[in-house]
Formats: C-alpha cells, sequence, structure tokens
C-alpha cells in the first residue's frame, strides 16, 4: 500500500518512462561502481556516504589532504627559517591526525624531524669536536 507521497512519486517515474526521460542516461546498461567501504567501521558507513554526497569530507581525511599539501610546500621551500615553521605546522598537523584517528601507535605517521636531524648532522660530520 503505497502512502500519498510515494503515490505521487511512482507516477511521476511512471509518466518519464512513457516519456523517454530514462533513455540514453550516462551509464546506462552499465553495472553500478560500488564504493569500497570495507576500511570504514559499519556504523561509520552510512554517515561517510552522507557527507560524500553533500561533498563533505570526514576532519581525518580534510587533514591527510593538509599534511599533503603541507608536505609538498615544504618540499618546495628553500629558506631555512621558513622551511622550520612550515615543518612545525606540519609535525602540528600530524600530531592532530593521529590524536583524531585514535588508532594503535604502530599505525600512525611519524612526525617529520628526522629530515631535519640528518641534515643537520650532515654540516657537522664530526659533533665530538665541539665536546673536547
Amino acid at each position: 500500500m503505497f502512502t500519498g507521497f510515494e503515490k505521487l512519486v511512482e507516477e511521476r517515474i511512471l509518466a518519464a518512462q512513457r516519456n523517454g526521460d530514462f533513455k540514453n542516461l550516462e551509464g546506462a546498461g552499465k553495472p553500478l561502481s560500488s564504493e569500497d567501504m570495507s576500511r570504514v567501521p559499519q556504523e561509520l558507513r552510512l554517515a561517510y556516504k552522507i557527507l560524500k554526497n553533500a561533498d563533505c569530507l570526514p576532519p581525518e581525511v580534510e587533514l591527510q589532504k593538509e599534511i599533503i599539501t603541507t608536505e609538498k610546500m615544504l618540499s618546495s621551500l628553500k629558506d631555512e627559517q621558513q622551511r622550520y615553521k612550515v615543518m612545525k605546522k606540519l609535525n602540528f598537523l600530524i600530531m592532530k591526525f593521529n590524536t583524531l584517528t585514535n588508532r594503535s601507535i604502530r599505525f600512525e605517521i611519524p612526525q617529520r624531524y628526522e629530515e631535519a636531524l640528518v641534515s643537520k648532522m650532515a654540516a657537522d660530520p664530526d659533533p665530538e669536536k665541539e665536546c673536547t
């Protein structure tokens, strides 16, 4: 038994079919693309689908995009002070992402200070000279 609204919708669909409005639609006769949501917890799948349809991203995905953008910016900078500021921002974003995702420490994104340490140590090959 249809409600009033469902009956109206059904009538409009049937009228559109009779008028040929559904002919030559993009993707007609092709299988629907299924989204792989196997990594998304069951209770979040519907919410993620709604957000995707509304062109909104979950906070962790927005943070990942910002991290990638910041990493690209960091790789193009030559000025040491600017690199330091961007590296601090990058480390903050990574810390925020790791906190937001609340997952095992084994899966956290490492902060990006190793590069600075290696370059600093490469500039001074014998750090023991200053200690003696």
